[in-house]
Formats: structure tokens, C-alpha cells, sequence
């Protein structure tokens, strides 16, 4: 099998625009459009694929975002592998501004999104309790290292609905339930990557204090804009790290891999021939089985 790996760029990277040899490919969906064109390119003679989770330019809302149309798109350029990058607020001191973190947990605190492919007639069950993938947050690990960027190894990402920031109660909450970083991006789509069998992980790269540090009391959406600029330029730099040592942490053994193996749990004859086509490229492995 031929590994390939996307990029799903979060707020501040919309395109590596260094990257040359290019070309946007318009994918179509059974969920609909994607958040945009998907930019097909490559780097020491890599192919790597990279889409902007909020359009080029951010023009989607966190709630507006059409995830799934933005998986099935992916697994149908035979993406294997995603790594997600977004920008988030720190809810632990020593995480500051600048400083990214590869996350192996979340809370998902959403509320009105869509969340599984498997909502009409076919139902699947899929295990989240290791939501990333350990050898492509190994992949991270080594790019970030690479590139010099003080990072932390393991983390809790709470998802927000957004687009508003958090209350200060709200912030003190995820705070006492020790989680490290807030954001508004990486649910459902950890779902979605899990149910496509498609091998995700997370970095997160702090903007800001959230608002529950005394001395950053307003998360001013100016002063973030300026943090997420030079996240940009160093994510950049993990990027083209990543693109060519990710295939040498691929374990095979990866539970994403063959995950609805042991996940439908719907009867082979309720599952009507138009279901079918509508998952084919999510679950056309085991449903034409």
C-alpha cells in the first residue's frame, strides 16, 4: 500500500506557498465540498497533500466546516495518513504562546456538528480511546525537534462549539479537569479520520492564554493574528521535516488501520445498495466485502 500523508492546515497556514510544483485538485462528495480546493504537491520528491481546514483565506466558521466532506475527500486522493495543525489557547502556565503541543487526548464539547458517516441505515462503532496516531505523533516529534520548536509530547485538546472564546468559568473548568489547550477545530474531524481509517494526529500551536491567566485576562484577536503568523513559518518548517521521515514511524499494527473490521454492527441485508454507495470510499473495504 502506498502511504500518502495531508496537511489540514488551521488558522494562519492556508497553503505552503513555497512549494512549486503544484496543482488544486476540486473534489465533490456525498457530504458536499470540501473547505477548499485541495493543494496536490510535493518536497524532495515527496507527494504530499495539503488542505486549509477554514478556506483559503478563513472564510468558515469552526461550526460551518464540512468535515466529512473534508475526509472522504482526502481518503479519496488515498490520503492514509493526517496530521492536524490548529491554532489553540493554553490553559497551563508553562504552555505560552509559540510553544506547540502533540496531542494524544480530547474532550469534545460540540454540539452542532455532524459527527459520523454511519447515520443513516448502516451503524458503526468505532474506538476512540487512543483518538492519535502513536508512531505519526513519533513522526511529529522528530519534525518538530528538527525544526528547533519548544514542544511539549502528549497533551488534552478540549473542543469548543466556538466561534466565541471561552467565559472565564468555562476556562476554569477545562483547567480543573487538567486538560492543556482549548480550541474550536480538531472534533469531529479525529472522529471522521478514525471511521475513514485514516491515520491522524495532532499538533496544536498556542496563540494565546485563553482567559483565565490574570495578566492575559482578553484574548485579543489582533495580538493572536501576530502569534499566528510566526507559528506559521515554524510549522512550515515541521512540515517539510515531516514529509520525509512520516513513512519511517508508520506501524503496521496501528489500531486506525483495519478499525471497521469490528465496527459495523449492522446486519449485511439491512444494508441497502444506496447506503453502500454513499460510504464507498469511507467503508467500501468491508461493505463490498
Amino acid at each position: 500500500m502506498t502511504n500518502k500523508l495531508a496537511i489540514i492546515g488551521g488558522s494562519g497556514l492556508y497553503d505552503v506557498e513555497e512549494f512549486t510544483d503544484r496543482e488544486l485538485i476540486d473534489c465533490s462528495t456525498p457530504w458536499g465540498k470540501p473547505s477548499d480546493k485541495i493543494l496536490k504537491t510535493s518536497f524532495n520528491n515527496k507527494e504530499v497533500y495539503f488542505l486549509p481546514r477554514h478556506g483559503r483565506g478563513h472564510f468558515i466558521s469552526p461550526s460551518n466546516i464540512n468535515f466529512r466532506a473534508n475526509i472522504d475527500s482526502l481518503k479519496q486522493l488515498g490520503i492514509t495518513d493526517i496530521v492536524s495543525i490548529s491554532a489553540v489557547g493554553s490553559l497551563k502556565e508553562d504552555l505560552f504562546p509559540g510553544k506547540f503541543v502533540i496531542i494524544d487526548q480530547f474532550i469534545d464539547r460540540t454540539f452542532a456538528r455532524k459527527k459520523t458517516f454511519f447515520e443513516d441505515e448502516i451503524v458503526a462503532h468505532v474506538s476512540m480511546a487512543h483518538p492519535t496516531s502513536n508512531g505519526l505523533m513519533n513522526a511529529c516529534e522528530e519534525a518538530i525537534k528538527e525544526a528547533s520548536i519548544e514542544y511539549q509530547r502528549d497533551g488534552t485538546y478540549v473542543v469548543m462549539e466556538g466561534p466565541q472564546f471561552s467565559t472565564l468559568a468555562e476556562s476554569n473548568l477545562y483547567r480543573s479537569w487538567k486538560a492543556d489547550v482549548i480550541g474550536m477545530t480538531n472534533m469531529p474531524e479525529a472522529k471522521l479520520a478514525r471511521e475513514a481509517e485514516i491515520r491522524y494526529a495532532s499538533v496544536s500551536m498556542v496563540t494565546d492564554y485563553d482567559c483565565w491567566h490574570p495578566a492575559h485576562e482578553n484574548v485579543d484577536v489582533k495580538k493572536v493574528v501576530e502569534v499566528l503568523l510566526g507559528n506559521a513559518v515554524k510549522a512550515k518548517n515541521m512540515i517539510k521535516n515531516l514529509i520525509v521521515n512520516f513513512e519511517k514511524h508508520i506501524d503496521p499494527k496501528d489500531p486506525t488501520n483495519n478499525c471497521l473490521d469490528v465496527a459495523i454492527i449492522t446486519a449485511p441485508e439491512k444494508r441497502t445498495p444506496k447506503t453502500k454507495e454513499k460510504l464507498k470510499t469511507i467503508a467500501g473495504r468491508v461493505l463490498n466485502k
